[in-house]
């Protein structure tokens, strides 16, 4: 990846920034401006004023015999995608651990029950459904945000860090940073809080190029494959009374809370980490998506998989009805080459943030019933990218890792997303991707022709391995029993995994059904030897016509199935559900949506 751009390619990305000039609009204040069309407003995300228990303003009844000295206040809850809105909940934030238990205790003798709450960045129900119950109160984590830094052996991997839930990936990453310390990959919401990362398996992007070896403390799949021991609270049989308990990587109940989707209360967690790495990222805009996503017989050095082995991490931006998508490659680069620009700090696409006007005119236009201008959109979303990334000077930077790999802000546009995983062997990668690709695209062409367009946002690929317990330097480490990264034992050929995030603007005609339809197709065609498939739990999933999470026989039947095939006996989806009622038993921290999904398998 030594190479450098051509002069032609440099006029072309040149006569892209020059179509920029046009006014422009912060995606924020596009949201804003199309709320009554799309549903979502700036107001609806930035979390509403409190409103006090003891307020003139308040609506609701208050929660019997409420512990004093914890905050209580009403608060609208919304997800990242703005999808799911409810109001008529109360909320407390509890200032230590202590606090979450005594709260545990008052909903157990009041029979209320608690959701922890993060940064709410995130596309499904797991926090809170709509139509959550008002005996539901939401446990703000935003006081219990301390992160420290255990530094001894760092350059060996044996540093490690204990953070508490509420701190925000920013916080934590950069804390580590300035330690000289960092993760191979991480999700890329920097807003977004630790303790929602590991109750979701958050991850990032990268493999092993060919010749790499992974550094010590660094994991190639989730960040909860790096938890040394979490403290959850869970109830004390013997004391008939909810108690902090520390689990270790080695104890048998920690499977189930290493990606717990809420279902547990994590008060802090420990994770092992390394040295901090310096990555190159390049961006390509002129490598077509039939060399990148091409048949393995025909791949050639511009294939996905050239790219993953040259450079190990990858992501892949396409937009539907483009010739090319936005590739970007980052590679462990200790020296700065002299044609990559240096960043010191996040996200550096500031681009990532505006909407040009010709694209905000675009999506007017579909929002008000013209989808047959989704292929303008598309390419003029592209256009603008390109761009970017010209008047920005980012097309090749430089720079530790979270200020290369941190990129998305609270403030893009919202789009919704179902991604699914694909389970399979590093050899199959270029399979993989090229019978996606071929059957996303036939899709997109067979409904453009009945004047269709349900998809009118980006397929976003990234390439990571799974979840290697030892790769946390633990003897005896124990892996995640719901992480849709965990290994497989009869198939211990398959070390890698291929993400597909399709997204879509939330209210887009027909996407829920075009969204299921590829979940189904997805699952039927990826099995046997081939590979195996998970969803991402913080995404949409269990897509169909109705909506996501409606696919009864998906949320019933594949999905459990999915963390169940291929494991030892009593070790899969029942074990984690039996884990989560013996921590548990009064469902305290459970939900209405998560009674419906963490069922046991029949």
């Amino acid at each position: 990846m030594g190479h450098v751009r051509k002069d032609s390619e440099h006029s072309r990305a040149s006569e892209a920034g020059n179509r920029s000039a046009s006014p422009v609009l912060s995606r924020r204040a596009l949201l804003g401006a199309g709320a009554a069309a799309l549903a979502v407003t700036t107001a609806q995300w930035t979390p509403l004023g409190r409103i006090a228990a003891a307020s003139a303003a308040s609506t609701l009844a208050a929660p019997p015999q409420f512990p004093s000295g914890i905050a209580l206040y009403q608060q609208t809850f919304q997800n990242w995608s703005e999808e799911v809105v409810v109001e008529g909940l109360w909320s407390a934030s509890p200032a230590s651990p202590a606090d979450v238990v005594t709260l545990a205790n008052w909903a157990h003798a009041n029979g209320w029950r608690l959701r922890p709450r993060g940064g709410g960045y995130s596309w499904s129900p797991l926090v809170a459904p709509a139509g959550t119950p008002a005996n539901v109160l939401l446990v703000d984590s935003s006081n219990l945000t301390a992160v420290s830094v255990n530094g001894a052996g760092a350059a060996s991997g044996g540093a490690s860090v204990t953070v508490q839930p509420g701190a925000t990936m920013d916080t934590l990453l950069g804390t580590l940073k300035s330690a000289g310390l960092g993760f191979t990959g991480f999700p890329v919401i920097g807003a977004g809080t630790v303790g929602g990362a590991l109750a979701t398996g958050g991850r990032g992007t990268g493999v092993p190029a060919v010749g790499e070896t992974r550094l010590p403390g660094h994991t190639y799949g989730s960040l909860s494959n790096l938890v040394l021991s979490l403290t959850a609270v869970a109830w004390d049989p013997a004391q008939g009374a909810y108690t902090l308990r520390t689990f270790q990587r080695t104890d048998p109940q920690i499977q189930a809370l290493l990606v717990n989707l809420g279902r547990v209360f994590v008060t802090e967690a420990t994770l092992r980490v390394g040295p901090d790495q310096r990555l190159r990222c390049q961006s390509w805009f002129n490598v077509a998506a039939t060399d990148l996503f091409a048949p393995p017989a025909s791949a050639g050095s511009k294939s996905l998989a050239s790219y993953v082995d040259r450079c190990g991490r990858v992501v892949c931006i396409w937009f539907p009805f483009t010739t090319s998508p936005w590739l970007r490659v980052f590679t462990p680069t200790p020296s700065q080459p002299w044609v990559s620009r240096a960043v010191t700090g996040p996200y550096d696409f500031t681009f990532n943030d505006i909407v040009p006007k010709s694209v905000s005119d675009l999506l007017s236009q579909i929002v008000a019933g013209d989808a047959a201008a989704t292929p303008q959109f598309t390419a003029a979303q592209m256009d603008a990218i390109s761009a970017g990334l010209i008047a920005t000077g980012t097309w090749d930077i430089w720079g530790w890792s979270s200020d290369v790999l941190l990129y998305v802000r609270p403030t893009t546009l919202r789009i919704t997303s179902t991604c699914c995983n694909v389970v399979t062997s590093r050899a199959n990668v270029q399979q993989v991707v090229s019978d996606f690709y071929a059957q996303y695209s036939a899709k997109l062409a067979a409904c453009a022709a009945q004047g269709q367009y349900p998809m009118n946002a980006p397929l976003e690929i990234r390439v990571t391995g799974l979840d290697q317990p030892g790769d946390c330097a633990v003897p005896g480490a124990l892996g995640a029993q719901l992480s849709p990264l965990r290994t497989r034992p009869d198939h211990p050929e398959w070390d890698t995994s291929v993400w597909f995030d399709m997204t879509t603007v939330p209210i887009t005609p027909g996407c829920h059904q075009f969204m299921g339809e590829m979940e189904s197709w997805v699952r039927s065609h990826y099995t046997g030897s081939y590979g195996a498939v998970h969803n991402e739990w913080p995404k949409e999933w269990a897509n169909s016509p109705s909506g996501a999470w409606t696919d009864t026989a998906a949320i019933g039947g594949a999905i459990p199935a999915s963390y169940t095939d291929g494991q030892a006996a009593g070790d899969g989806w029942n074990a984690a559900v039996a884990t989560f009622t013996a921590l548990d038993p009064n469902g305290v921290f459970g939900s209405p949506f998560l009674d419906r999904v963490l069922v046991p398998e029949s």
